[in-house]
């Protein structure tokens, strides 16, 4: 007769054997779970960070971006300079001096005309104008001499070294200085350009890791990028959907935020409210969608839109009418789509967020191609779970460029402002101020002229 078997019996069964987690897995578990929350703690301290700058006001946002831009240039020039820092130690000197040098030639050259430019759309700060002129032979004199030193500085035997290393300064000073030179402006012309498209980066980096992970490789298994495995069709096309879908709610709530949506050209050291008559693309309206947009899709799909009204053509009469379903008089003319109660920024949202998703992460695969090729896992180790600056904004380059020329391209129609324009006039000669009233007479009398016509 068997026994039973003793229940108090610890001894793990093959079953258990097999399911069971070795010690070198568990750690593994334990650790991966270490970094997600450390990841996640750093990245509420940034965005909690981030916010109280916003708000603390513009000129707080410029130190911030300006301490930034010091800490990217950092990060780049050190993966060259450690993968070859015995040979840089013993021969090269002035190496890091000269480095630091050109930084601050590309620093002062962009600030200097960020700064002139406010002054010159200030009319509190003209007065400093007679000093700004001297910034131009001021950046060329530092330029001049970094320029000479640099080159005394090259050693023989190194030169190809050198120039390779003075090559990879240049390309350095270009993805940080170059491509955020108008950054300064994005936050004055309203911080709406400055959060928004910053927040637009983030949303799609999330997203793509949240669909990468979830869906990466499921559906699409060829890969995406060679040089980046973990990058996958999955994750662009999720991560880009999302983001163009929170662009266009995301940009309705900020235009209702006076903080978020006036220009100022003022350095406040503390925040004070801000009070401006909105740009027409932060009011609300009605826009209509160009027919011509629905005449390379099929028309199929063009019926299935919310909205979407049909006009036709009426047999023997040049009138354009709504269709009529069975009516055999008409023929199908064109579609239009009248969106109502928008705001026309929300339109603009939609480009900014198409250009998030599908040009600004590829800023993000050249920081990956440059990791990979110096052997390294992360730039910097500044952000607990993150690593450095440039591992996190690496897509924020391309596109605080994008959203200055999307901006003077779609959205500031006029280039010169009142206090500018009273500025530039002070600075003609008799002859051409007595040209320029005579040819403001001329144009307003036209104006007067016109009104009368129309009242008449």
């Amino acid at each position: 007769m068997e026994t039973p078997k003793d229940l108090s019996d610890d001894t793990p069964s093959k079953t258990d054997t097999k399911f069971a987690m070795s010690g070198s897995q568990v750690a593994k578990d334990e650790s991966r779970t270490r970094k997600t929350a450390t990841r996640i703690l750093s990245g509420l301290v940034m965005i909690s960070f981030f916010t109280l700058c916003v708000y603390s006001g513009h000129l707080y946002l410029c130190f911030l971006v300006s301490f930034c831009e010091v800490l990217l240039f950092r990060e780049l020039v050190k993966v060259r300079y450690s993968a070859n820092y015995e040979k840089i130690q013993d021969t090269i000197p002035l190496f890091r001096t000269t480095q630091w040098l050109w930084f601050s030639v590309a620093i002062f050259y962009t600030y200097a005309d960020f700064i002139s430019d406010t002054i010159q759309n200030n009319s509190h700060l003209q007065r400093f104008w007679p000093f700004s002129k001297y910034f131009p032979p001021l950046a060329f004199c530092l330029y001049s001499f970094t320029f000479v030193l640099t080159i005394s500085t090259m050693q023989v035997g190194h030169i190809r070294f050198q120039v390779n290393q003075l090559c990879w300064t240049v390309l350095v000073l270009c993805m940080t200085v170059g491509q955020l030179k108008y950054i300064m402006h994005n936050i004055f012309n309203g911080l709406f350009w400055f959060v928004f498209p910053i927040l637009l980066v983030t949303v799609n980096d999330i997203m793509a890791y949240v669909f990468g992970r979830t869906c990466g490789k499921k559906f699409i298994r060829r890969s995406f990028i060679p040089f980046s495995p973990n990058k996958t069709w999955e994750g662009f096309i999720g991560g880009g959907i999302c983001t163009v879908a929170i662009s266009w709610y995301l940009s309705r709530a900020f235009a209702e935020i006076p903080w978020m949506i006036c220009p100022t050209n003022e350095f406040r050291w503390y925040p004070d409210s801000l009070d401006c008559t909105p740009h027409h693309i932060f009011q609300r309206a009605q826009s209509i969608i160009p027919a011509q947009v629905f005449e390379v899709l099929p028309q199929n799909l063009v019926k299935l839109i919310p909205g979407i009204i049909e006009y036709c053509s009426v047999e023997g009469e040049k009138e354009i009418t709504r269709c009529v379903s069975g009516e055999p008089t008409q023929s199908f003319h064109h579609f239009e789509l009248i969106i109502r109660n928008v705001y026309p920024i929300q339109i603009h949202a939609l480009w900014i967020g198409l250009f998030a998703s599908c040009v600004a992460p590829f800023g993000g695969f050249l920081a990956s191609a440059i990791k990979r090729a110096y052997g390294i896992k992360d730039f910097d180790s500044v952000i607990p779970g993150h690593g450095g600056l440039t591992d996190r904004f690496d897509c924020q380059f391309l596109m605080a460029l994008y959203t200055w020329v999307h901006y003077n391209t779609f959205v500031r129609m006029a280039t010169v402002s009142a206090p500018k324009l009273f500025y530039m006039y002070s600075m003609l000669s008799d002859e051409e101020k007595h040209v320029f009233l005579e040819a403001i007479g001329k144009e307003t009398g036209r104006q007067v002229r016109n009104r009368m016509d129309d009242f008449i």
